[in-house]
């Protein structure tokens, strides 16, 4: 998929305050480690993740977006009317129906004429969110749109946690499944798209590339849809050493076609943003598609795994912590279960972003800058 006429205008995005490290999280398994005899501090050793972030208990994933919806909408100075859509495309939602979209849509105060609809992709809601309205941009259907995204954690953490203290003949093979739960963080991210006729950045998105070797849906999956509420226990297994395996050979496919799609090389590429999983999955990604380390920004020291808005999410506070100079390519270069990949590049100009108003931005700057 090639743009000529889209660009990647502004964002806005909202970490929540409540913090849990990883030790904490240890602290709440202690019947689990004292019964296994697991030595404290396995959890950041192993995914290298030191903390995550939750909302406040009961909050719906709409009430986050539309803040970041907001600070997206006002820092681009936008004219709302020529909003033409708005996707919310996280796996979180407030409810089965109506679509999450609707209460966004009336709380940021969207013309009526505008499209509004979820969509859902594991990891890559907000990407996939991004091709759809930049396919609309282009056709010319719309001037401009929005996509969304909030993703909460605590009750799968909380529920893990539970399960694994609860359990009396799980063995330290049998948790491994299990680890990938423990990374999850919250968070939520907003990215505001523009025909370039009205765009005040010029920020040209180029390129999109898909791929999806779903042979592999089975290796990361949760229990049956129960959708949500109060009453939602969501539990997930993961087979995480198969995932990664499979992730990266999924990846290394994906950016060749990526490459010759731009007909670009590896030098063409300035900045990368990739999802974020933990430590060893970023090395190994970085490392098989021949990236440099110090080109690419990461959070997931300080956030963990957010799911759909994990890698535009760190776009947005790269960008903010001036990691991107005008005139750079950047490629965004997300991997999501099922399996699925999606790779867009774009060339940056003008940073417009809202977000970063908790202590949080400047730790996470500092550890995205020293990679």
């Amino acid at each position: 998929m090639e743009y000529q006429n889209v660009c990647l205008e502004s964002f806005g995005y909202t970490l929540p305050e409540i913090v849990w490290s990883s030790d904490d999280i240890e602290s709440r398994l202690a019947p689990l480690y004292e019964r296994l005899r697991l030595p404290q501090g396995r959890l950041e050793l192993i995914t290298g993740i030191s903390e995550r972030r939750f909302w406040p208990e009961d909050t719906l994933p709409s009430g986050p977006s539309v803040q970041s919806g907001e600070k997206a909408i006002e820092v681009a100075g936008i004219d709302r009317e020529e909003i033409g859509a708005l996707i919310h495309a996280p796996v979180c939602r407030d409810h089965l129906e109506p679509a999450t979209a609707c209460a966004v849509h009336h709380n940021l105060g969207l013309p009526q004429s505008c499209m509004i609809f979820d969509i859902s992709n594991a990891c890559l809601g907000l990407l996939n969110g991004v091709l759809q309205l930049a396919n609309m941009i282009e056709l010319g259907q719309i001037k401009a749109g929005i996509v969304v995204g909030t993703e909460g954690s605590r009750q799968l953490v909380e529920t893990t946690i539970e399960m694994l203290n609860k359990s009396e003949t799980l063995t330290r093979g049998d948790i491994k499944t299990a680890i990938a739960s423990l990374t999850i963080g919250s968070g939520s991210c907003a990215i505001l798209l523009t025909h370039r006729s009205i765009s005040k950045t010029q920020n040209k998105l180029l390129n999109g590339t898909v791929r999806a070797h779903t042979q592999h849906h089975q290796l990361c999956h949760s229990g049956k849809d129960e959708s949500v509420g109060g009453g939602m226990q969501p539990l997930m297994e993961t087979d995480s050493e198969q995932l990664m395996k499979e992730g990266i050979a999924t990846g290394v496919a994906t950016f060749q076609d990526f490459l010759a799609e731009l007909d670009w090389t590896h030098d063409d590429i300035q900045r990368t943003f990739c999802h974020q999983v933990g430590s060893a999955h970023r090395k190994a990604m970085l490392d098989s598609l021949g990236l440099d380390h110090e080109r690419d920004f990461a959070t997931l020291q300080w956030l963990g795994n957010t799911g759909s808005v994990a890698l535009p999410m760190t776009m947005a506070i790269g960008l903010e912590s001036g990691f991107v100079q005008p005139n750079e390519n950047i490629g965004m270069l997300g991997i999501g279960s099922g399996i699925n990949c999606v790779m867009i590049a774009a060339n940056w100009q003008k940073t417009l972003v809202s977000g970063g108003d908790t202590p949080a931005l400047d730790a996470i700057s500092a550890f995205g800058q020293q990679r």
